[in-house]
Order: structure tokens, then C-alpha cells, then sequence
């Protein structure tokens, strides 16, 4: 019985190891360094202007936009997501980040998306260098901008530190979850 209980948790292990390698294997492949990355974040704010008029209102007021490019995410049961991001202060980049996330449930698939963070003040766009990861959902207000609610938006209503975009998803996995996931500065070669 004990062999048993042994192999079935051996399997869950494996599948576990491999949705993270995967995952952080398809991260590490989306940009090499930070010439890639900086016209990859430049195209997808681009887009993201073209399809979302609420994105180009709040740009006019936001301290910085963080954007990443491509976040890659896949599971089976056990999910992992990676991307990398450049933020913006007043047009010109001023750091590259990170974003990763382990999550468990009931879900299954590979997605690629993006991401654009808006931060509307001062005090959350310092909360993001000053801990050891930003982490979605834990710090500074934030509100995900969704279909619905970027028709109705503009300055008057914009109330939140932070504003969430999620764009440009491909791929066939349920839906995406911004709380938990971790963000990190770091330094791509040049």
C-alpha cells in the first residue's frame, strides 16, 4: 500500500517539476536582453493604446507603466507563469522586472499573454523596489481594467494606485489570476 501511495506522489512531483521547468524555460526564452526586451514592452503598449482608450487616458497620469510584453503560463493542476517587463517614467525605461507565479486548483492548459500596470501614485510606485518582490493583490490598491469597466473610465473615476491590464491572450487555459503573482526587479545584459 505504502509503494503505492509512494509511486502516485512520485507522479504528482514529476508533473509538478516539469510544469515549472517548462514554464521557466518559456520565460527565460522571451527576451534575451534589454534591447529585446524594451521594443517588445514599446509594441505591446502600442497595441494595447490602439485596443483600450482607457489605457491611453490613464497614461497621461500615471507615475510609471510597467509592462510586460509576454507572460507565459501553463499547468495541469500545479500552474507556473513567467514574463519579463520594462517600466516606464515620463516615455523612457527605468528598470526591468519580473513577473512569476505558482499556483495550484483546478486547471489545465498553456496561455500567452500580456500585462501593463499603471501605477497612479508616487507611494505605490516606490512600493515596488521598496520590499523584496511587489506582490499583486498584497500592496497598494489595485483594480484589473476589464472590457466593462475601461467603456466607463476616465480620470474623474480613476481612484485606485494601481490598474491592471491584461491583453493579447492566446492560448487554452481558464482564467487569469493578477493576485499572488510576484514581481522582481532585475538586470538583463545589455
Amino acid at each position: 500500500m505504502n509503494t503505492a501511495i509512494g509511486r502516485f506522489e512520485g507522479k504528482w512531483l514529476a508533473a509538478i517539476v516539469l510544469n515549472l521547468a517548462l514554464v521557466f524555460a518559456t520565460g527565460s526564452a522571451i527576451a534575451e536582453d534589454a534591447a529585446e526586451i524594451d521594443v517588445a514592452a514599446t509594441e505591446a503598449l502600442e497595441h494595447l493604446y490602439t485596443t483600450t482608450p482607457a489605457a491611453k487616458t490613464l497614461s497621461k497620469d500615471a507615475k510609471g507603466i510597467l509592462i510586460f510584453p509576454q507572460v507565459g503560463k501553463m499547468g495541469f493542476i500545479f500552474a507556473g507563469e513567467f514574463g519579463v517587463g520594462a517600466l516606464r517614467k515620463d516615455g523612457s525605461t527605468a528598470g526591468y522586472y519580473n513577473i512569476a507565479e505558482l499556483s495550484a486548483g483546478y486547471q489545465a492548459g498553456v496561455e500567452k499573454f500580456s500585462y501593463a500596470l499603471f501605477f497612479m501614485t508616487d507611494s505605490a510606485l516606490e512600493s515596488l523596489d521598496s520590499t523584496d518582490g511587489f506582490e499583486l493583490g498584497a500592496g497598494p490598491s489595485l483594480t484589473v481594467v476589464d472590457a466593462g469597466f475601461s467603456g466607463s473610465f476616465n480620470t474623474t473615476t480613476a481612484r485606485s494606485d494601481v490598474y491592471a491590464f491584461t491583453f493579447g491572450q492566446e492560448g487554452l487555459m481558464g482564467g487569469i489570476s493578477l493576485k499572488g503573482s510576484k514581481i522582481s526587479r532585475f538586470h538583463p545584459p545589455e
